[in-house]
Parts: structure tokens; C-alpha cells; sequence
């Protein structure tokens, strides 16, 4: 079964439409849960969240008491999740909840060729945005997989497919959730990429500007480089020793 993750923030004009699509999505794919996760909203979201749970029995709500940003809305969501599989959305309503099926059947379709250990990255054919935002992206994205090689063309598409604990092996910090494929080629996983479907906004505001990302992405950029370089070994255990240490003790 499958658990949808949506963090947001101030989004109380996007919620109920959202939602609805979401609960949609789930006739024709297993989703069981869904948790929105409220970063600390000023505006009326977490008690609108509270009141749809009476008419959606699948909704889970988490309310950060301040602010912490996406990657700590997205790990608390994560770490309580109830299912194995997780498919992440942005809350501003222009990921596609639709797409979920695609991303899913990617994910299906990988599980022969790669094993279970795989995320699928989903990766906006037509950016819905402004020109700033499509240019200052587009820069961000080839400075990051030029250094990194993920293979990811846009690493900003939120509509993302993997294990839970493929995401909760992973090394925690603030800005993480931007770079998740490089961050799952360290711990071994296959990237699978997948066009999906973009929506302009249509309702709220933008929470992110642009010279602020620019300064961090450039610190964390180089931190998930860093990283890189001290990979993990994939060592896999290949024996298993079951006796208790008194019976070790009393077979000597």
C-alpha cells in the first residue's frame, strides 16, 4: 500500500481541491494513507485540515509548531507513515495527483530489472512558472548535475515514488529533499525518471524566493558532493550468527 506525502504551508485556498484529486487518484491506485504535514501555517490550513478528515478517512494531519521548511515536513510525514511505499507531492495543487499512476507503474516496472531498491524521480515536461523562476531552475539543475552526477534533469519536480526506508536510511538535512536522486545513487538505489504533468498556480503564493535558494543550494550543493565522497561501502551480510550469547556459552 501506498502513503502520499504533502507538506505544506499557508496553503488553505489549495487544500480541498488537492485533497479531493488525491482521493481520486486512489481508485485506481493502492493509496490507504494520506498526511499532510502543516509547517507551522499562519493562515487557517491546519484547522481546514482538521475538518476534512470527518469526510476523508485516508487523511492523516501532522502540524509542525513552527516552521521548519519542506525536507522536515517531508521526514516527519515519512517517519510516521503507516505503509511501505511513499509517493511525495507539492501542496500548492500543480503536481497532478493523476500522475501518482504513472510514477507507480514505473516503480512496478523497475522492481524485475533493479531490485526493490529504486525511486522514481518525476520530472516536469512543461514548466507552469514564471520565466525567473524556469531560468534560475534551470541554471540550479545543470550546476547540480554536473557536479553530482544524478542524472536528473530537474530535481524540483516534488511528485517523487519510493521505499520509506530507503528515504529514512538517508543522511538528514535542511534543503535534502532537493537533492534525493544523488542522495539514493549514494545508498545504491536506482533512479528511474518519468515525464509528469505541470499545473501554473492558480491559487496562493510562492513560499521560496530565488537569491535565498541560490545562496543555499550553493552550501549544500557542495555538502552532498562531500558526501558523495564518503559514500557508504554496501557491504551486505551475508551470514547470520541466531544463538543467544548463554547458548554460545553452554555449547563451549
Amino acid at each position: 500500500m501506498i502513503t502520499v506525502i504533502v507538506p505544506v504551508m499557508n496553503e488553505e485556498d489549495n487544500l480541498e481541491s488537492l485533497l479531493a484529486e488525491i482521493d481520486a487518484a486512489a481508485r485506481t491506485v493502492p493509496i490507504s494513507e494520506i498526511i499532510y504535514v502543516d509547517d507551522g501555517s499562519t493562515d487557517n490550513s491546519f484547522a481546514l485540515l482538521q475538518s476534512l478528515r470527518d469526510r476523508y478517512a485516508a487523511l492523516r494531519v501532522i502540524r509542525h509548531d513552527r516552521r521548519a521548511g519542506q525536507s522536515a515536513a517531508l521526514w516527519t510525514g515519512i517517519k510516521v507513515a503507516g505503509n511501505t511505499l511513499i509517493a511525495t507531492l507539492d501542496g500548492d495543487g500543480q503536481n497532478d495527483p493523476a500522475d501518482i499512476a504513472l510514477v507507480y507503474k514505473a516503480y512496478q516496472d523497475a522492481l524485475p530489472v533493479h531490485g526493490d531498491k529504486v525511486m522514481v524521480a518525476g520530472q516536469r515536461k512543461k514548466r507552469q512558472d514564471s520565466l525567473v523562476k524556469r531560468l534560475s531552475s534551470r541554471i540550479a539543475n545543470k550546476a547540480r548535475s554536473a557536479l553530482l552526477k544524478d542524472g536528473t534533469r530537474d530535481t524540483g519536480c516534488a511528485l517523487k515514488f519510493f521505499r520509506r526506508r530507503d528515504y529514512l536510511n538517508l543522511p538528514y538535512f535542511n534543503h535534502m529533499h532537493r537533492f534525493l536522486p544523488a542522495l539514493m545513487i549514494r545508498e545504491g538505489a536506482a533512479i528511474v525518471h518519468v515525464d509528469v504533468s505541470h499545473r501554473p498556480r492558480t491559487k496562493g503564493a510562492s513560499k521560496y524566493g530565488t537569491l535565498d535558494r541560490l545562496m543555499v543550494g550553493i552550501t549544500d550543493l557542495l555538502g552532498v558532493r562531500w558526501l558523495q565522497t564518503r559514500g557508504p561501502a554496501h557491504v551486505h551480510a551475508v551470514e547470520e550468527i541466531t544463538e543467544t550469547p548463554a547458548m554460545l556459552k553452554k555449547s563451549a
